[in-house]
């Protein structure tokens, strides 16, 4: 079968188009990365103590921007490939599409990710490897750090606190990775809905497409205008356990900084006025790739975790991981009350 998406350009596009990192020198960028390391084991320690979790420590790896996009690109190909496939029914797209339409698409899809990797601070890459790897952005830590004036090491704690617990989300929970790679799968299997042609479901997207540019309060993403209403069950299920993963490392970061990061408080100020601060174009692109989503769920997940806690502690609310069952639905993460009647009651 042909290709739809050039990766090897992908990779190239995302280089050559992200934005250069923040001017320090070799010995500063090594002190860096030193650090990143010490306090991601650091973080790990707190994170244990505080949810009352332990897993195996998987790697960690503190990368650049071009970095980071490479390895999403080689995850994204294992999430993309099958729904190609899926989409085509295993033909050939023709001559036209392998050598056009694949370069297209990994032009795209560069781009994409070279915006993204000048804001990614830190990520638990699940796709690409078993359990996962903990990735730290340094120039991007750096960057954000310098722009809030805070304090280097408050910062650098505060995000690895972020990242570790989605860490010790994965390894301490056996059934987690495989449980949300099945739901993925799932997603891409419902990616054709009987009967129904691709065209016209590219035509209701660029329709969907247009009113989101124009209304600014419209909530449609990227993801959400190509979907199948089959897709959109499996879509709610993906969502409440991301809301829930969110919330809890947004949690735990929170919960841990006043014991080891003095600035805590001043820097989740701060660092929430630059959320809100994006200028209108940025505000677009945020909406369109979804992540505007993925900030609304930093906080609906984390009173979700709060409220829970408040109601039958950490090691209550930890029956939450014990099985797919117990995982919150999509409408109770707004109903803490809900989720502990049905597990707890």
């Amino acid at each position: 079968m042909g290709q739809l998406v050039d990766w090897d350009l992908a990779a190239a596009t995302a280089g050559a188009l992200g934005k250069a990192g923040p001017n320090v020198s070799y010995t500063e960028a090594a002190e860096v990365v030193a650090e990143l390391r010490r306090l991601a084991d650091e973080a790990a320690g707190h994170v244990a103590e505080y949810t009352q979790l332990s897993g195996p420590a998987s790697p960690v790896r503190i990368v650049d921007r071009k970095d980071w996009a490479a390895i999403n690109i080689s995850g994204l190909r294992q999430v993309i490939n099958p729904l190609v496939a899926k989409l085509t029914g295993d033909r050939d797209p023709g001559p036209l599409v392998n050598a056009v339409g694949s370069r297209v698409t990994g032009v795209q899809a560069g781009t994409v990710l070279a915006y993204l990797s000048g804001k990614v601070l830190g990520q638990y890459e699940v796709f690409s490897s078993d359990p996962g790897t903990l990735l730290l952005v340094a120039p991007n830590i750096v960057e954000v750090e310098r722009k809030l004036g805070a304090e280097p090491r408050d910062f650098r704690l505060w995000v690895a606190l972020h990242e570790v617990t989605h860490r010790t989300q994965f390894t301490a929970v056996p059934w987690l990775r495989n449980h949300f790679l099945g739901e993925v799968r799932a997603f891409v299997d419902a990616a054709q809905s009987p009967g129904e042609q691709l065209a016209e479901r590219l035509r209701r997207a660029v329709g969907a497409l247009a009113d989101s540019i124009r209304n600014p309060d419209s909530r449609a993403s990227v993801l959400d205008l190509v979907q199948t209403p089959a897709q959109k069950a499996v879509l709610d299920r993906l969502t409440a356990i991301m809301t829930l993963l969110e919330g809890h490392a947004e949690f735990v970061m929170d919960g841990v900084g006043p014991e080891v990061v003095p600035s805590v408080e001043e820097i989740r100020s701060r660092f929430n006025r630059r959320r809100e601060a994006a200028n209108p174009f940025e505000r677009m692109l945020r909406k369109l790739l979804g992540i505007e989503v993925k900030l609304r769920q930093y906080a609906e997940g984390r009173r979700f975790v709060h409220g829970v806690v408040e109601r039958v502690g950490m090691t209550g609310f930890n029956r939450v991981w014990e099985s797919p069952l117990t995982l919150p639905y999509l409408n109770e993460l707004g109903d803490p009350d809900a989720w502990v009647a049905r597990v707890h009651g």
